[in-house]
């Protein structure tokens, strides 16, 4: 039987948090376009390789929206980015009207007053770590919990407009919409968050600043058919790609630099000379989640020789394509010197991410202050001990380290 006849259950097993499931690599050489079954145990398309896979997130055929909704497979039961999302008939007007509202929230101008506060954040977040560290009877600290989960939290409230006494429940919300583990409750925390947005955006109506919310509301003001729903979903798109993704990323990359003592030392080396390629590097090798970005056929289109046909769901594995053998040179290695540059951490086309120049200063601060600040860093606990999140973007749900 082949492979594509199998129709492999998503996720796939793999050894650990930082490798793929060998069933990539098979795929990508055998069936680069594959049908699957999702967690949820619908019927998908999964894209392996890199050329398709960067196509796809290009092209207008696909999208988040499906014809038929009730008909759509889904991927998990998490309440969010599992299934179809926005107007099938308006989709491209909307996501154009979306990138337009928010492309002054990542101007230069705010970047660089979000870097200024990202550099705040994390060494008040790195002082704290120090101090428990010193109290800690084995020296152990948990950078999850210390470093990587609280930043991107506490940067993506000060882009949205988030009140500083909220952070705390926000983080919350968050973490309960993402877990497909969890069932009504993910759920639930999606109607307390759209309940939790409109009343925020109420509040910025007379509150207004420096922040997305408040553009929404601005933008309302002008624009008749801008309503709730579409902020709801435009906030929790940001959320995901600002914040979720982000603490992946933390994680991840400092596993990678941890279990790659090499790379570790040059980096504390010469932080400033070789935090943005490891930081690209860690784009490439940590793409977010096990599972991929999720897609449907807005008509029939021919991939790599398979027939897609419309309404299908198409699972685009990023994080295979980042590992593709026949792009990248010894593509499992986590290598920032590689001569490769390009990679598809960010998307691709027109869907590129809107946010990428956030998670580059957030990781770029991030990385830069730890190897100057804790050179000595190491982890506490091996590779296969560490539990690994239950939510679309994945990641770690501790990360024990010392120095």
């Amino acid at each position: 039987m082949s492979v594509a006849a199998e129709r492999p259950q998503l996720p796939f097993t793999r050894p650990n948090v930082l490798d793929l499931a060998p069933l990539y690599e098979v795929l990508r050489r055998e069936a680069p376009v594959t049908p699957v079954t999702t967690p949820a145990g619908d019927p998908a398309w999964l894209v392996t390789r890199f050329d398709e896979v960067r196509d796809l997130l290009g092209d207008k055929r696909l999208g988040r929206s499906h014809p038929e909704p009730e008909r759509a497979s889904r991927i998990t039961s998490a309440a969010v980015l599992d299934g179809p999302s926005g107007n099938y008939d308006t989709e491209e007007a909307d996501h154009t009207r979306m990138r337009r509202l928010l492309t002054p929230a990542f101007s230069a101008k705010r970047m660089q007053m979000l870097s200024d506060h990202v550099q705040q954040l994390v060494d008040d977040c790195i002082d704290q770590l120090l101090t428990e560290h010193a109290a800690a009877p084995d020296g152990i600290v948990d950078l999850h919990t210390g470093l990587a989960f609280p930043l991107p939290v506490a940067v993506i409230c000060r882009l949205l407009g988030v009140p500083q006494d909220d952070h705390e429940y926000f983080a919350s919300l968050s973490e309960r919409m993402a877990n497909y583990a969890i069932g009504d409750g993910a759920h639930q925390a999606r109607d307390e968050f759209s309940r939790y947005m409109s009343e925020l955006a109420e509040t910025k109506r007379t509150q207004t600043g420096e922040d997305v919310i408040s553009d929404v509301v601005r933008a309302q003001s002008t624009d008749p058919d801008y309503d709730y729903d579409e902020m709801i979903r435009l906030c929790v798109g940001l959320l995901f790609a600002g914040h979720e993704t982000t603490v992946n990323r933390i994680g991840l990359g400092t596993l990678f630099l941890l279990t790659h003592r090499d790379q570790w030392q040059a980096l504390t080396a010469d932080p400033a000379a070789r935090v943005n390629a490891t930081v690209e590097e860690i784009m490439r090798m940590g793409a977010p989640g096990d599972l991929g970005l999720l897609r449907y056929a807005h008509t029939d289109l021919d991939v790599a020789g398979v027939t897609i046909r419309r309404g299908d769901a198409v699972i685009l594995s990023v994080n295979s394509a980042n590992r593709d053998a026949s792009v990248y040179t010894d593509a499992e290695n986590f290598a920032p010197d590689r001569p490769e540059r390009g990679h598809l951490g960010f998307g691709h086309g027109v869907h590129f991410c809107i946010g990428a120049s956030l998670a580059r200063v957030e990781l770029r601060v991030v990385f830069a202050a730890l190897a100057r600040r804790l050179p000595g860093l190491r982890l506490a606990k091996a590779l296969d001990e560490l539990e690994v999140r239950t939510t679309l973007t994945g990641g770690v749900t501790e990360l024990p380290v010392t120095w």
